[in-house]
């Protein structure tokens, strides 16, 4: 039992606990480990018991309260009952004011009625006033917008059309007059549309009349960044002078000076109505169409630009420049309607496309007018436009390379006329030359020479103030004139790439062909040409100009490659013209000897030899004084403005001649006989022309080309007198003869030795050639390879043949040249 009852009394507290719970949440959360703890009905049936304990407990106390307080129950109902008679009482006055209530509710009823009916009269009286209040106010915003539409705000007029539509005419959707209004509305975008394109075409027509003088403003504000940019650098800095106009630096230096071609002092160019127009479009839904029709406008309006003519040989350029300033207007709105639209209005491609066939129209047009032009200059001014177009369209980031082709074409035309010009001044110079010494008067025309032409004076003689005046320069004057024409045709060549042109590499190319052709063609070989004069003085003064040309040529390759534009060409420059003018020295120097030495072969013709005179004249022959007197003649006077080495060139080809020539006067075939005494007067000659050529200033080196003859003149003497034994002497030979040839020793010794010889064996040896000399030299001829075979007459027999032929081609290396 005492097992029992412990449980028991924790369930009586737990359910105590239950009981004293503030809601049913307060209940279960007590119950529910109870019930978790009670596993099967026994374990149960404690808690039933707890529960039935304390409800008995709560009744019996329930009960306790009703038995005290019975008597003021009964005063309650007692109270209860008073209370509702009162109520009872109460209604009845309730019931009547409610009769009451009611008359007067029907009273008010009618009164209520009647006052509906005055309202919904009223309300309709509104509701119609306020519709025509609505009508009138859509009738005032269409008429507005035929308003703004006569005063031109087109955007406006569009605004006021689609808050009529989408707000105003909602609110009165059921009145027909929006219906009316409704339909009108297209009518009125139509009207909208065509007013601002009406505006737009007069906006395009004024920018039409426009694009010429627009194009002039940009040529005039290229030529200021030319002039800026040359301010700028100018010489001082060859470096960042060589960056050409709308290069990265250049355009960077010239931030400073802003300039808006499009809005200026000069001109402004709106493109209000455009972006209006567009915009219109654009809300009406239309701008692919607009897109369209202004590409189609545009299109025509370039055509109308073309002229279908052009003239280029009006002299102020007018047709040309006002053709490029048409294009670049033209061309320079496209680029900022391109730029200030949208996007997808003005394509990339649409304004290259007109851009590539405005410049293959004008390229076409100056091509075809292009033959029309026939003076350099003039193609130089016309250069000179299309410079500053491409310049200026280069700025505005278009593609130039057509124009520049262009370029190359005017170049190439350019340099055909000034070859062709300066040809002509080349060829009137040295037609019209004196080739006479040049004189100057005064340093300032010495100064003058000197500045212009390739020439250095001789040590002393280059200071102009201590010079005697009249001053003669070697060379004539037309020399300081080609020089002149060659830095003016250089400085007019390079004059084509000072603006703008790509292909510096061509002029380079042109100017060597050009210059090397004109000093060929119209210089040198023109001199040449005149070799064929009869005067030694002119001949020798073209030798002179062609000397001081060979060296002005060296000179001038030096200056093509300081000169050169083109930065990425390296190497010299050899010019043809002057190993054109070194072979034209060559031929003058021909030509003088054959002048020379026709001259000494008409007075050596004139030696009237009596090769068996018995006397033995005093002194020497007078064609050889006249010859002598002769050479020191013309080599004091015609010859002396020849360069020394020239000179002294000509003093041994002369001598060289005069020896040869005198030289075979004794070897004629006709020639049998030479007395001792015309051997005496032939040395005499001998002697006195190496007395004159002893007695020159380089007569000691002059005097060795008289070897031969002096040695066969003594030669001869000896025979003369019986000594010509000596001369197979090898051991006094070698000293005394050695410039003798040996056959022709022999030869001139048989001739003397006959001579010499009694009276009977001279009138043998006329018969029959003695063999006396000859035979003693037949082992030294086969030695020198001159005769073939053996016998006793057959090394003379073929070595006189071999002589004559010798002979004869020494002589006609002389004699047989051109004397005319």
């Amino acid at each position: 039992m005492p097992g029992l009852i412990e449980p028991y009394d924790d369930l009586t507290g737990a359910v105590q606990q239950i009981i004293l719970s503030s809601s049913d949440s307060d209940y279960l959360d007590q119950l529910i480990p109870l019930l978790k703890t009670a596993q099967t009905q026994t374990q149960v049936q404690p808690l039933i018991q707890a529960l039935n304990q304390v409800s008995g407990e709560r009744e019996g106390e329930i009960e306790r309260i009703c038995n005290t307080n019975h008597q003021e129950f009964i005063t309650s109902v007692n109270q209860l009952q008073n209370v509702r008679e009162g109520t009872v009482g109460l209604t009845g006055e309730i019931m009547a004011l409610s009769q009451s209530i009611e008359a007067t509710t029907e009273k008010l009823a009618e009164q209520k009625k009647a006052l509906v009916e005055s309202r919904g009269v009223r309300q309709n009286i509104d509701d119609a006033t306020q519709a025509l209040k609505d009508c009138l106010e859509v009738l005032r915003l269409a008429n507005q917008v035929h308003d703004l539409l006569g005063k031109k705000s087109h955007y406006a007029a569009l605004r006021a059309l689609d808050e009529l539509q989408n707000v105003h005419l909602r609110e009165v959707t059921r009145y027909k007059i929006a219906e009316m209004i409704e339909r009108s509305v297209p009518a009125t975008q139509r009207l909208i549309a065509e007013a601002v394109k009406a505006d737009l075409n007069t906006w395009l027509y004024r920018i039409r009349e426009t694009s010429q003088f627009l194009g002039e403003v940009a040529f005039y504000h290229t030529e200021m960044r030319r002039t800026r940019s040359k301010e700028r650098w100018g010489e001082e800095d060859s470096y960042l002078g060589s960056f050409k106009l709308n290069s990265a630096v250049e355009l960077v230096a010239d931030e400073e000076e802003e300039f808006d071609v499009l809005n200026n002092e000069e001109v402004q160019v709106d493109f209000s109505p455009l972006f209006e127009c567009l915009h219109i479009h654009e809300a009406l839904g239309q701008t692919d169409k607009f897109r369209t029709e202004y590409a189609a406008t545009r299109r025509q309006q370039k055509d109308l630009l073309l002229p279908t003519t052009l003239r280029l040989d009006d002299e102020e350029n007018a047709g040309l420049s006002s053709l490029l300033e048409g294009i670049t207007g033209f061309a320079i709105v496209e680029r900022a309607t391109m730029m200030k639209t949208p996007d997808n209005f003005r394509s990339q491609s649409d304004v290259d496309e007109l851009w590539d066939n405005m410049c293959q129209s004008a390229i076409k047009l100056i091509s075809s007018a292009l033959p029309t032009v026939e003076n350099d200059e003039k193609l130089l001014k016309i250069k000179g436009v299309i410079a500053l177009f491409i310049q200026t369209m280069d700025s505005w980031g278009y593609s130039v390379s057509a124009l520049d082709s262009l370029l190359l074409t005017l170049f190439d035309k350019y340099s055909s006329l000034l070859k062709k010009r300066f040809s002509d001044d080349f060829q009137e110079i040295v037609s019209t030359d004196d080739y006479m010494p040049m004189p100057v008067n005064n340093p300032d025309e010495f100064t003058r020479v000197m500045s212009v032409s390739w020439y250095n004076p001789p040590e002393g003689q280059d200071d102009p103030e201590t010079l005697t005046y009249p001053c003669i320069l070697p060379f004539s004057q037309m020399y300081p004139l080609v020089c002149i024409d060659i830095r003016n045709f250089i400085n007019q060549i390079y004059l084509f790439s000072d603006d703008h042109f790509s292909a510096a590499h061509n002029i380079d190319a042109a100017l060597h062909t050009a210059l090397d052709d004109l000093l060929v063609h119209r210089v040198a070989r023109s001199l040449v040409d005149r070799l064929s004069s009869q005067y030694p003085g002119q001949i020798v003064q073209i030798l002179t100009n062609l000397d001081h040309f060979e060296h002005a040529c060296a000179e001038l390759e030096t200056l093509l490659v300081s000169a050169r534009s083109s930065s990425s060409a390296a190497g010299p420059i050899t010019l043809s013209s002057t190993s054109e003018f070194a072979s034209a020295k060559q031929k003058a120097e021909t030509r003088i000897f054959a002048l020379v030495n026709s001259k000494i072969d008409d007075l050596i013709d004139t030696a009237e030899y009596d090769w068996l005179s018995p006397a033995v004249p005093a002194t020497a022959s007078p064609y050889m004084q006249e010859l002598t007197r002769y050479l020191s003649n013309i080599m004091s006077s015609v010859l002396i403005g020849l360069p020394p080495k020239i000179k002294a060139q000509i003093y041994h080809e002369s001598l060289a001649h005069i020896s040869a020539a005198l030289l075979a006067l004794p070897l004629d075939a006709a020639i049998r006989q030479i007395s001792a005494q015309a051997a005496t007067a032939y040395g005499l000659d001998v002697a006195h022309l190496a007395g004159f050529v002893e007695g020159l200033q380089d007569g000691a080196a002059l005097l060795g080309v008289l070897d031969e003859l002096r040695q066969t003149a003594e030669l001869m003497a000896l025979a003369a007198e019986g000594q010509g034994e000596v001369f197979f002497d090898s051991s006094v030979s070698g000293l005394r003869f050695g410039r003798v040839d040996k056959i022709r020793g022999a030869e001139l010794l048989e001739k003397v030795s006959v001579a010499a010889a009694p009276g009977g064996a001279a009138e043998e040896a006329v018969g029959r050639p003695s063999t006396s000399a000859l035979g003693r030299l037949s082992t030294q001829v086969a030695g020198l390879g001159v005769g073939g075979g053996s016998g006793s007459g057959s090394p003379v027999v073929e070595g006189r043949r071999g002589f004559a032929d010798d002979l004869r081609g020494r002589f006609g290396k002389f004699a047989g040249r051109d004397r005319s």
